[in-house]
């Protein structure tokens, strides 16, 4: 089956809705959803969207905090893009049915998160991601010219390297004609074609042992644009949030807020001590990566697992207030967190890296824009600002619907694309090898690159997986196509590119610590 429309739109998140509401107006849309329209890493995303609001915050502050937390590491111009275009970004949002939380006095109920001077983090409770996701799942809904696909998930992108053309790096003017797509019901690959493709598919988290994100987040657009020899940077950045309610076994791990600490939670080791004054004069409103270091060196120390988040000296109705899913998940787990200190460790949350992106939202293959945080578009650097993620990603989704409204009329569809070949193929009886490659690249990722690294660590997570490279590679050629096995690949490529650009950085950056090279 080949199917065509103006615009495919890979990913359901804040950046695939919002470009697909936008794109409706100048042509037939395609979303696909890889599970359902609902979940998506969006939805996940408790603290809230940073923006200037209201005096005495500005655009510098805002600028300035961004440029600290990104460690010499920023692109300027994105950096002021986004900042400066964001309040018109959340007036959209608001027209489009999000409700923001507000004080009695009408203005927005602002937070504080760590790294920002000022209170600027417009939030919906502690649920932010999934009242946006919501309003926007409600708008798309109502969009006659797009079509809703849910359980399709993208295997490649299609360019001319499917029309028997060499395509490697070097190889100028690459063409993106749509994609390959999995259709989960029928077990059957199809043919999308599209004149503009937005990869808006979301982070990497599951390439870790432990992560925020969920089970869906397995880095697809990335390794995509990757084999379709797109441009991938700044992958060795990858945030660990620093408190994760510790609860093993349970996957994905739930976020407890960095709004929790901007409110004044304080933290402290087993023995009730608090220690992030010894790291930082911030203490536990410093940046995510010295926290999540200093948490880690911590736990390193003492030979334990966790430290406590204790917010206890709070007025215990304001907590529950406005952390109310917080305070239902702890209770159910036996911990009332207006009385009893709060578990927590770091885990994987967010990738300032991916698909290299210009203003528009342009990947360097022609016709194939990304948004979102498959995405890097300079804005985090090396370490991304609290609550600027959700932001990013409207923004340039913006970009990319404006800039492709512009050329959409001059491409036509390509013709000659053949169907995707399973010849010699058949269904694997072996998905206890996927399953078991897949734990192992978690494990690989887990201890050798996770947030302290060496350059004896990278190399051995890197001969490690060129092993299960090679083994997932052949195992792909000979089997039908099915989600897992593809996932595997995607999680396998983005791994790779992760430990290779870590071993390219000869110096401790950002996110990026290693113990080989000091801070610069």
């Amino acid at each position: 089956m080949v199917k065509q429309s103006d615009f495919l739109v890979i990913g359901s998140g804040i950046a695939g809705l919002s470009f697909a509401i936008k794109a409706a107006k100048f042509g037939k849309v395609t979303l696909l959803c890889k599970t359902t329209l609902d979940e998506a890493n969006t939805a996940f995303a408790q603290g809230g969207i940073a923006a200037v609001t209201y005096q005495p915050d500005n655009f510098d502050k805002h600028i300035s905090d961004t440029l600290i937390a990104g460690d010499g590491h920023c692109s300027l111009a994105a950096v002021e893009k986004v900042v400066r275009e964001a309040p018109k970004q959340i007036d959209e949002l608001i027209n489009w049915g999000v409700d923001f939380d507000k004080s009695t006095d009408g203005k927005f109920d602002l937070h504080r998160e760590g790294g920002h001077c000022e209170h600027r983090i417009l939030h919906h409770k502690d649920n932010t991601g999934f009242e946006i996701q919501q309003s926007l799942v409600q708008r798309v809904k109502t969009e006659p010219n797009i079509e809703i696909l849910e359980h399709h998930f993208a295997v490649d992108i299609i360019t001319q390297h499917h029309l028997g053309n060499i395509v490697t790096h070097h190889t100028p003017n690459i063409e993106c004609y749509g994609a390959y797509v999995f259709d989960e019901k029928t077990n059957k690959i199809h043919t999308f074609l599209a004149k503009i493709t937005l990869l808006a598919t979301g982070g990497i988290g599951n390439v870790y042992l432990t992560t925020t994100n969920p089970n869906i987040s397995t880095g697809d657009g990335i390794a995509m644009a990757h084999r379709a020899r797109a441009i991938i940077e700044d992958m060795e950045f990858v945030q660990f949030h620093p408190t994760a309610l510790y609860n093993p076994g349970e996957r994905p791990s739930f976020l407890i807020t960095e709004a929790m600490r901007g409110y004044g939670a304080v933290l402290r080791t087993q023995d009730g001590k608090e220690f992030m004054q010894k790291y930082d004069e911030r203490r536990a409103l410093a940046p995510r990566d010295i926290v999540s270091r200093a948490i880690d060196n911590e736990m390193k120390i003492r030979g334990e697992y966790f430290v406590y988040l204790d917010v206890t000296h709070k007025n215990a109705d304001e907590t529950r207030k406005h952390f109310p899913n917080i305070y239902k998940k702890c209770i159910e787990q036996g911990i009332d967190i207006t009385k009893d200190y709060i578990p927590v460790s770091p885990t994987e949350h967010y990738l300032c890296g991916g698909i290299k992106v210009d203003l528009n939202a342009r990947t360097s293959i022609n016709h194939l824009y990304a948004a979102g945080e498959c995405s890097c578009t300079g804005l985090h650097g090396g370490n991304r600002l609290a609550s600027n993620s959700l932001i990013e990603a409207i923004v340039y989704a913006d970009a990319a619907v404006n800039d492709a409204k512009n050329i959409i009329s001059s491409i036509q569809y390509k013709q000659g694309i053949p169907d995707w070949n399973d010849d010699g193929t058949s269904l694997t009886e072996e998905m206890i090898l996927v399953t078991q490659t897949f734990n192992e690249v978690e494990q690989i990722m887990s201890t050798y690159v996770g947030i302290v690294r060496s350059d004896l660590r990278l190399k051995r997570a890197m001969s490690r997986l060129e092993i299960l490279f090679r083994e997932t590679e052949n195992l792909f050629d000979k089997s039908i196509a099915s989600r897992k096995i593809c996932e595997l690949r995607n999680v396998i490529s983005v791994s790779y590119l992760i430990i290779k650009q870590a071993m390219l950085r000869k110096e401790s950056l950002g996110l990026h610590y290693t113990i080989d090279y000091p801070k610069r």
